[in-house]
């Protein structure tokens, strides 16, 4: 891998994590904030998202959506455990873009492609290159003795 496709990647790992930390935070420390909004108009599979802002569900439903955002963000700034946690960040954005989906327009503006699209792949490329020991932690993690022991884990961590 070249100097420039290091830089690209290292560079799009910590913008997109500070963007998903970010989002994550200002969720956290708005108590007025909820999932319910967004979820209760879903025009694509409307019983599955109504189920998720039934009332014993919310709480669980936002508690996963702020700590998720965040921790995805930590871990892409950090470079740590970027391939779970991309992955997992993609099944994330892909459930953002169901519920505003009337097939096949996501807006007035978009046909098939929106922004939660475009993060799901970003994330999945971060995912795939391994960018966690580009300047990450993943390469400092993945040499320590426990990963030796449980080399699955060394897959997850990157």
């Amino acid at each position: 891998m070249t100097q420039a496709q290091k830089i690209s990647l290292f560079l799009l790992r910590v913008v997109l994590g500070w963007m998903y930390l970010y989002a994550g935070i200002t969720k956290i420390i708005n108590p007025n904030w909820s999932a319910a909004g967004y979820l209760r108009g879903a025009k694509t599979f409307p019983v599955f998202y109504q189920w998720l802002v039934s009332p014993s569900l919310l709480p669980i439903t936002n508690f996963v959506n702020e700590w998720g955002l965040t921790l995805l963000g930590l871990s892409l700034i950090l470079g740590l455990f970027v391939r779970l946690s991309s992955s997992l960040g993609a099944i994330m954005m892909l459930l953002y873009y169901l519920p505003i989906l009337t097939f096949p327009y996501i807006k007035d503006n978009s046909y098939l492609v929106d922004q939660h699209i475009i993060y799901a792949s970003a994330l999945l490329v971060l995912g795939s290159f391994r960018s966690g020991r580009i300047w990450g932690l993943e390469e400092w993690c993945a040499s320590l003795p426990i990963c030796s022991r449980y080399p699955k884990l060394r897959n997850w961590l990157g």
